[in-house]
């Protein structure tokens, strides 16, 4: 996967920058300050709460730099899925990765109340501020509300099959990059969104199933 994924990375030239900014949690004090470490020269469409995602990341300790997360080295080293802003990941995630573009990466340093709190969770310490350095591969408008899953559904029979989602996520790259990518990228990402929602193991998604928000700190 990791092959493809190369293969994935806009085929382009992208302008670096340093800008640097805050984004901030409208409902706690603390923030997540995010570094812009490489923008594309295009931005298809931004990130937005409700949107699906498709991200790798790494996570740091701030205090020594050691890693306690990779997303390449877990569940086949695939991309992770979520749709942003409804708790999916951790908070400092869903705060960091607002107003994204594909092919952007960041550099998010999260406080403890927007990580893993007073508590942590091993092997993240207590009150721990921690780094996350996250690449966007894809972002899809609106994936999970009713309307989508009647885009996807082509023969409305209330269910998406593997070949009705396949198409939809390249009919979505088509709308955004003008092209498709390998075709084993997409082999990935249908495995993944199935084994992530498909409860009852019948090889298709029901309404149901579509619209149950699951959890998944990482």
């Amino acid at each position: 996967m990791t092959s493809v994924l190369c293969i994935y990375l806009f085929l382009v030239l992208h302008l670096q920058v340093a800008s640097r900014y805050f984004a901030v949690a409208a409902d706690v004090n603390d923030e997540v300050k995010v570094d812009v470490l490489f923008m594309p020269e295009n931005c298809s469409q931004k990130s937005g709460k409700g949107d699906l995602v498709n991200a790798h990341y790494d996570g740091y300790l701030a205090k020594d730099g050691s890693k306690f997360y990779c997303s390449r080295s877990v569940k086949d080293g695939h991309p992770q899925w979520f749709v942003l802003g409804i708790g999916q990941v951790l908070k400092g995630l869903d705060v960091g990765l607002m107003g994204m573009c594909p092919g952007e990466k960041r550099k998010l340093t999260v406080p403890p109340s927007l990580a893993f709190g007073a508590k942590g969770k091993a092997p993240v310490p207590p009150n721990a501020t921690v780094i996350f350095e996250v690449e966007l591969y894809s972002v899809s408008r609106g994936p999970r509300t009713l309307e989508a899953f009647k885009e996807m559904d082509q023969d409305q029979d209330d269910s998406l099959t593997e070949v009705e989602i396949r198409q939809y996520l390249k009919s979505q790259d088509l709308k955004n990059e003008g092209k498709t990518k390998e075709e084993t990228f997409y082999d990935g990402v249908v495995k993944d969104v199935l084994r992530r929602n498909d409860a009852d193991r019948d090889g298709t998604l029901s309404v149901k199933e579509y619209n149950v928000y699951g959890h998944d700190e990482l």
